[in-house]
């Protein structure tokens, strides 16, 4: 079972991508979907066999490095954390497949597009179901190469291209920091198995080494680095910039990288090396830090933004920044908690807004949409429940997650856990109010779009629409579920067993009732107030823009990071670039090399050339001209 679970997205991008053309675009859909489709109820099942068995195993597939003291096998380690992997990743995987088969039906790479969801399925798979640093390594860079062909996927538009190099580049960063972690963790114990790893932290504590000229503790570097990693890979701040600019990608992408796979592998990353991060303080602050900056960051960005893609995916990234606080302040099954229920209502409303995007022609700027909601009633309902989860709404599955998390920071006690709650509540508004303008700019009020009839906006057919029925009841009823499950005192503990290490239990107690309830008013009163703000009065909104332009642009520029980066890296980094390409490479290089030669060969022939006359005294001459000298040479010997 454990070998279909991983294989079959393989198999089946395999058969789309080298045999597409022979099988048909729509067998190619058909059978990766399938295929992908089979491997989200054997995970189900896996999942359950440890719920109620509390089965693990460890299933060597093959050896794959044996040199030395390096061994390292290909395997699919079961145990609690990648069996809630699996269900994430194949479930979610699976219904964009589905949906893909009608957001893709005008495409005319169906199958090459099919083999690369069902490959970037397998990186992820291959990612999770590791039993050691490298194979992790492996399947973290399968899933960035594929987020490369994906997110530039339409290669003929320029901004796709720029997107997915951006991605690719930015994620370098993130991959070297890890790289450095994996390369520092087999020096100081000499293998990269987790369990091996793991068991060998406490040897090591208080040892220092000395990395760049600085003496710091092995176990904060550790950390540290593969902490960088991670901010890559789920874009957190400072790294966060391809995140946006990734949505030139098709929308069934959008909500693949962002849902469930790509951008989680890096929550995934901390929480499965909670053994060591356990005894790093330093690295827990800054992860701390980190995830409440990046929380609140991209909820202002977000406020302002008017692509509805662009909107969800700084949502993303906010999300993102709760599960990485989480994981500071300890609560690591948490984190785990609202990357579960996140999965469902994050991937609700990529593809809802993909139905959006496909009933009004590829148009994604929410200021060209309204006053479709009797035209698209499926498509509000659906959008109406994700946003209700996002935003934390009671009793719905964001609630029980998003608001988890901001009780167990509150609770850690210290400055920093209690700043990162308070953080978290202001964001959890932040986020009400730009999704309830999202929903209210898209579906209220006029009809904007000056280029559409509104009798042409329609609802997406049902293969597009039955994922998001099937999202929307896990958007729903997942937090309510599996509360108990992943964050109940007794029972989440003796579930995620050894897959998580508490050096210390959480706290059993519970805030202040005030606090309690803080968080769920303030997203309550949000919705009459964005009602008001962005469909009544909209004068508001217009004179706060004018009275305070700065702030606005800044949020607009997205804190200008890109500008930036662009000052600071990209255009220095162009300008060695051309130097290299102009005054070494052609002025040096190419002139006295492959130039210089071909031009000095070039000469001797036109020279040469000129003794080809025809005339038998011009031969004779140097004939008698080269035997003279032959014989000169022969004489002088």
């Amino acid at each position: 079972m454990e070998y279909l679970i991983l294989f079959l997205p393989l198999i089946g991008a395999v058969i789309s991508g080298f045999f597409g053309k022979k099988i048909g675009d729509r067998n190619s859909q058909i059978l990766t979907s399938s295929f992908v489709s089979i491997s989200a109820i054997l995970s189900l099942l896996v999942l359950y066999k440890v719920i109620s068995s509390d089965y693990s195993n460890n299933v060597v597939i093959a050896t794959w490095i044996n040199s030395g003291t390096l061994n390292v096998n290909w395997s699919i380690k079961i145990d609690s954390l990648s069996a809630v992997m699996f269900v994430v990743v194949n479930f979610v995987s699976a219904l964009v497949h589905i949906y893909s088969i009608g957001y893709m039906s005008h495409d005319p790479h169906k199958t090459r597009f099919m083999a690369y969801l069902s490959l970037f399925t397998f990186a992820m798979l291959t990612l999770v179901s590791s039993d050691n640093f490298i194979q992790l390594f492996f399947g973290w860079e399968g899933v960035g190469l594929c987020s490369y062909f994906l997110i530039g996927f339409w290669f003929k538009k320029e901004s796709a291209n720029k997107a997915a190099i951006k991605a690719f580049v930015v994620n370098r960063v993130g991959d070297f920091g890890l790289a450095l972690g994996i390369f520092l963790i087999f020096y100081i114990f000499g293998t990269v198995n987790y369990d091996e790893v793991f068991e060998q932290i406490p040897n090591v504590l208080d040892k220092k080494i000395n990395f760049i000229g600085i003496n710091i503790e092995i176990i904060d570097l550790i950390c540290l680095l593969l902490l960088i990693g991670a901010m890559g890979k789920s874009a957190q701040f400072l790294l966060h910039t391809w995140l946006p600019d990734a949505m030139e990608g098709p929308t069934p992408v959008s909500a693949l990288i962002h849902a469930a796979t790509m951008v989680t592998a890096g929550v995934f990353l901390i929480v499965r090396c909670s053994p060591i991060y356990e005894y790093s303080p330093l690295a827990l602050t800054v992860i701390t830090i980190i995830g409440m900056t990046t929380a609140f960051f991209a909820a202002t960005v977000a406020l302002v933004q008017n692509d509805i893609k662009k909107i969800i995916a700084y949502s993303t990234c906010s999300q993102l920044g709760y599960m990485f606080f989480a994981a500071g302040v300890g609560a690591y099954n948490v984190a785990m908690f609202h990357l579960f229920t996140h999965a469902f209502f994050k991937a609700l409303l990529f593809l809802g807004a993909g139905a959006v995007i496909h009933s009004f022609h590829e148009e994604q700027d929410i200021n060209k949409m309204g006053g479709v909601i009797k035209r698209l009633p499926f498509t509000y309902v659906l959008m109406l429940i994700g946003t209700l989860a996002l935003t934390g709404f009671p009793f719905l599955s964001g609630f029980y997650s998003k608001d988890a998390i901001i009780e167990f920071a509150y609770l850690k006690g210290n400055g920093v856990g209690i700043l990162a709650a308070f953080v978290g509540i202001v964001t959890a508004l932040l986020t009400s109010i730009y999704s309830w303008r999202l929903m209210f700019k898209t579906f209220h009020g006029n009809f904007n779009n000056k280029e559409l009839s509104v009798d042409k906006i329609h609802e997406s057919p049902l293969v597009m629409i039955a994922p998001l029925v099937i999202l929307a009841i896990g958007a729903i009823f997942a937090g309510i579920a599996f509360k108990g499950l992943f964050i109940g005192h007794e029972i989440a503990y003796e579930f995620w067993g050894k897959s998580i290490k508490f050096l210390e239990p959480l706290s059993t107690d519970h805030p202040p009732t005030w606090f309690l309830f803080l968080t769920p008013i303030l997203v309550t009163a949000a919705i009459p107030f964005s009602y008001y703000l962005y469909l009544k009065n909209t004068n508001i909104v217009n004179g706060l823009k004018e009275m305070n332009e700065p702030i606005y642009q800044f949020l607009v520029k997205k804190w200008y990071f890109d500008e930036t980066y662009d000052y600071l890296f990209v255009n220095p980094s162009k300008r060695i670039g051309k130097f290299l390409w102009k005054n070494v490479d052609g002025s040096i290089i190419d002139k006295f090399g492959p130039d210089g030669i071909s031009s000095i060969i070039k000469n001797l022939s036109i020279r040469a050339v000129k003794f080809q006359s025809g005339f038998i005294y011009q031969y004779a001459f140097v004939m008698l001209i080269g035997f003279s000298i032959l014989l000169t040479i022969i004489i002088l010997n």
